[in-house]
């Protein structure tokens, strides 16, 4: 009776402490995930496709820039002066296939002569002259000799198609703007981080996903993903929670244990109405405080609630340079720079 009485001991000593170690698990409720077009951000559950850093939203959207024009201050153009009208059937005909040159976006735009205003070429419109360009920098470097030329082997083929006179800027010119501006733009991205740690027991999937819902956060595109919308439709997100895809992927989610999750900032995205640092600092507060985390820098060190005080004061600073500099944080133009 007592080697019973010892071996039901150890058995429920072993339940017990399984499932004190068990991650913890959400209640059932199912998370919201990343809205279709036209619901609102807490109704749709039958999608997951949040927007990614650098792709180009559809046309036609409220909220939702289309391709945005061609800009001096970021891209190299070369004006083509036609011999005559041309169609936007005719100009998509002879698009170049590829809307790069290197790394760098490639664009076409024509002059509507109805509306005078410059447009990507579209069916059924007619255009009195075109542009072509290509972006100086974005975060893969900048634009370099290779690419230039690239540009204009696809600019003066498409011009040459539509019977008209490309006029290219000087190559070594547009290579020194496009070092410079990407000087500027390595010393003013921030891509801020904190990590949310479990402090004892792991977090299961489903917890970390209820209690981030709670603060506003839908389920993204990417398993392990989650995003906190931006306010208006199709622009990017505010802030990304983020843990092993692998867990968000097991076979038995409820079984796979998270033990810390990223929450990150990509400020030249996001504008600067949002207050988007702000709302991460409450974010990483309350979901430590809802799933008893520690918050830590990148190197596992905890942070101290003053010095995140020192890094809103530097992004104030920061958004003044890029406001003076015709690059406002979540802009157009910063969006396509720092991408």
């Amino acid at each position: 009776m007592a080697g019973g009485l010892v071996l039901a001991g150890l058995v429920a000593h072993g339940a017990w402490t399984a499932r004190r170690n068990a991650p913890r698990q959400a209640s059932p409720e199912q998370p919201p995930r990343e809205p279709t077009l036209g619901e609102s951000a807490l109704s749709g559950f039958d999608t997951d496709s949040a927007p990614v850093l650098g792709d180009a939203p559809p046309l036609g959207i409220p909220g939702m820039d289309k391709q945005p024009p061609l800009d001096a201050l970021l891209d190299a153009v070369a004006p083509i002066v036609l011999e005559t009208v041309v169609s936007g059937d005719a100009a998509l005909l002879v698009m170049p296939t590829t809307r790069r040159a290197g790394s760098k976006p490639f664009f076409v735009e024509g002059l509507n002569q109805v509306t005078h205003e410059w447009e990507p070429p579209a069916l059924g419109q007619r255009y009195e002259a075109f542009q072509a360009g290509v972006q100086l920098a974005n975060r893969t470097g900048p634009l370099n000799e290779i690419e230039y030329s690239e540009f204009v082997v696809k600019a003066q083929t498409f011009a040459d198609a539509v019977n008209g006179t490309a006029q290219f800027p000087e190559m070594l010119d547009e290579v020194a703007r496009a070092r410079e501006l990407d000087q500027f733009a390595s010393e003013h991205d921030a891509q801020l981080s904190f990590t949310l740690q479990a402090h004892a027991v792991a977090w299961s999937p489903g917890y970390v996903q209820q209690n981030a819902a709670h603060m506003g956060f839908v389920v993204g595109a990417m398993p392990g993903r989650m995003v906190l919308p931006a306010s208006s439709v199709g622009l990017p997100p505010v802030l990304t929670l983020s843990f092993d895809p692998q867990a968000a992927l097991a076979e038995d989610p409820a079984q796979a244990a998270v033990r810390e999750l990223t929450l990150a900032l990509d400020v030249a995205q996001v504008a600067r109405s949002e207050r988007a640092f702000v709302r991460m600092r409450e974010a990483a507060r309350d979901l430590a405080k809802a799933m008893d985390g520690v918050v830590t820098d990148d190197k596992g060190q905890p942070l101290a609630w003053d010095d995140m005080d020192v890094i809103g004061y530097e992004l104030e600073t920061l958004y003044d340079t890029l406001d003076a500099r015709d690059l406002a944080s979540g802009s157009v133009l910063a969006r396509r720079l720092f991408s």
